[in-house]
């Protein structure tokens, strides 16, 4: 292996890590899917680990004790995480100015009724299996008074790194029928305890799909490539050319309805960007549907299909594809798009009539 392979694979794993980081950040401002499904607490906790590095402060040190294996929980990954997350800013901040550590545990617990009735929202709540996520910290605590009044949605007082984002955290815990316990003293640090009904019989669990590779599936005909970054433009060309495409490249929406209206019969596909200047992706498309209503269009985007998916339902988009894709994320949404299958998700409906390829 070459030197200069060595460091583009480091710069393809950097670049992964970075794109995974702004979609933890997509997710824990509300943007992400919301969805009910199993969740497994280490995975998600696993993914968020570079998000965690980037929020909590440079002199804090981070460990992680998480068991495995657990029972899932049922619940909304994106509130999940913003339960995680605001768990362990709080953490970060009760540190100040000072060095010290933030722990995030993980286990299973069978619960009495006598101890969930010691916990925060404890009405109603079933004994069994619970699964159990702790974030301690080091930091400076909380008296008695402090922590009776921290989950008030309006609560306001001097001491730093408290009640920011935990009246949020108190309602998903709810909308979860899940309990809350608090562990702090002054000048000893703070333990938060959150605990989920266990699902003791997996049907499905959060994650990326498992689903198989591309394989040897080879294209044929010409893509139609539309992004006014250059460096996507040149990747994405390769990679088409790879997989078996000629392709034409526009760099920006007014070029590709240019060059669309003079290559219809001979263009398959179009992988458009949906941000670009002057003419963006959605105002290309439905110009481009004005040529050709059977005009066939994957969208591509940094946003997640579940943001982009509701401004195009019933408009026949053929699918949508998130940067920065791979060559088999790329090949797989093609084949996808061009073969015979159609496109699960909100509102990506492939045309009734495909071109041939």
């Amino acid at each position: 292996m070459t030197p200069a392979r060595d460091s583009l694979k480091a710069i393809e794993e950097t670049s992964l890590r970075a794109a995974e980081l702004c979609r933890q950040m997509l997710a824990y401002s509300g943007k992400g899917q919301c969805v009910i499904e199993n969740i497994r607490l280490r995975d998600l906790i696993g993914e968020m680990v570079s998000l965690f590095k980037a929020s909590i402060s440079k002199k804090a040190i981070l460990n992680l004790n998480l068991k495995d294996p657990l029972p899932p929980l049922r619940g909304d990954p994106s509130q999940i995480r913003q339960v995680i997350m605001n768990l362990v800013i709080n953490a970060s901040e009760a540190l100040e100015e000072y060095s010290g550590a933030i722990t995030i545990s993980t286990g299973i617990m069978e619960c009495s009724r006598e101890y969930l009735s010691e916990a925060f929202l404890n009405e109603s709540l079933a004994e069994g299996s619970y699964v159990w996520l702790e974030v301690s910290d080091t930091g400076c605590g909380m008296d008695q008074e402090t922590q009776r009044r921290i989950f008030e949605p309006f609560f306001t007082t001097k001491f730093t790194g408290r009640g920011l984002g935990l009246s949020a955290v108190l309602g998903i815990v709810r909308g979860h029928k899940g309990a809350l316990k608090v562990y702090s003293e002054p000048g000893r640090g703070t333990t938060f305890k959150v605990l989920f009904p266990a699902v003791l019989e997996e049907k499905a669990s959060v994650g990326r799909s498992n689903s198989a590779k591309p394989g040897g599936w080879k294209g044929a005909g010409t893509i139609l490539l539309v992004d006014d970054e250059e460096s996507v433009r040149l990747m994405g060309n390769r990679m088409l050319e790879r997989v078996g495409f000629e392709v034409l490249t526009a760099v920006d929406g007014r070029e590709a309805l240019e060059i669309y209206r003079e290559r219809h019969d001979d263009i398959a596909l179009v992988l458009l960007d949906l941000t670009m200047p002057d003419l963006d992706g959605e105002e290309t498309f439905r110009e481009l549907r004005r040529i050709d209503p059977q005009v066939q269009v994957v969208m591509s985007s940094g946003y997640t299909e579940s943001e982009i998916a509701p401004r195009f339902a019933g408009k026949r988009l053929s699918g949508f594809l998130q940067k920065p894709y791979t060559l088999n994320a790329l090949t797989e949404c093609l084949r996808d798009a061009l073969g015979a299958a159609p496109l699960g998700g909100q509102g990506l409906v492939p045309p009734p009539e495909r071109r041939g390829v």
